[in-house]
């Protein structure tokens, strides 16, 4: 059975930092991402990585802010997320892609698996 388990969403001031993390589980997958959902919004892109190579892809807005990496031996990926502000508030989503390229990565349509979603408020 597929699983991708999220954690470490919580409260944190705007300019503060924290760190998701994606544990997936039932089966190794070519790509991971990341994506958002701000109350009363549609679903939104933030990053992704390819497991072989590790390229990755980021939203404009959390560039140099936002770091994905990942960590194959323990089929975990990471949001590394800093210089956190309001506009950062939303539900944060771990996807997977059994295959794919990296390019057509960010758009939820072509994302096989999904996990329940953390929490991640930033108070002004």
């Amino acid at each position: 059975q597929v699983q991708l388990v999220e954690s470490g969403g919580g409260l944190v001031q705007a300019g503060g930092s924290l760190r998701l993390s994606c544990a997936a589980s039932g089966r190794t997958f070519s790509i991971m991402g990341w994506f958002r959902q701000a109350p009363g919004k549609e679903r939104e892109f933030v990053a992704t990585i390819k497991s072989s190579g590790g390229s990755t892809l980021y939203k404009d807005s959390v560039k140099g802010r936002f770091t994905i990496f990942g960590d194959n031996a323990k089929n975990t990926v990471y949001l590394q997320m800093n210089s956190l502000n309001a506009e950062d508030t939303a539900v944060y989503f771990c996807a997977a892609r059994l295959t794919g390229t990296i390019g057509a990565s960010t758009t939820t349509r072509n994302y096989d698996y999904w996990g329940q979603g953390t929490q991640v408020t930033v108070s002004s």
